[in-house]
């Protein structure tokens, strides 16, 4: 079970820090990825890590203003959201893969097998 949060209202500019809890410790040697989905439109990959925290993938719309880390102690990843843009604005959900705890590219919705049921953003002045 993966259970999402820390979203909400913030300005443009500013940050937000999401949280991705899961029970158990099945999911600390697998990749997990952030994906979100703006009103209107279909949900696309944002930010992954893999089993070794040090191995991360951003998508090139994040990259340099998101960073995504974990704990595997706490059960928990997180995604560091600065210099927020309104079309950062969405649902944001975290989904974990069993099949894999390398990632190189970002990930596909096919792919990942357990989902949390989101966090929304909203990013306005």
């Amino acid at each position: 079970q993966l259970v999402e949060s820390g979203g909400g209202l913030a300005q443009p500019g500013g940050s937000l820090r999401l949280s991705c809890e899961f029970s158990g410790s099945a999911l600390d040697y697998h990749a997990i990825a952030w994906f979100r989905q703006a009103p209107g439109k279909e949900r696309e990959f944002v930010a992954g890590i893999g089993g070794s925290a040090t191995n991360t993938y951003y998508a090139e719309s994040v990259k340099g203003r998101f960073t995504i880390s974990r704990d595997s102690t706490k059960n928990t990843v997180w995604l560091l959201m600065n210099n927020l843009k309104p079309d950062d604005t969405g649902v944001c959900y975290c989904a974990a893969d069993l099949g894999s705890a390398v990632i190189s590219r970002p990930k596909e919705q096919h792919a990942m097998d357990y989902w949390g049921k989101g966090t929304l953003v909203t990013v306005s002045s």
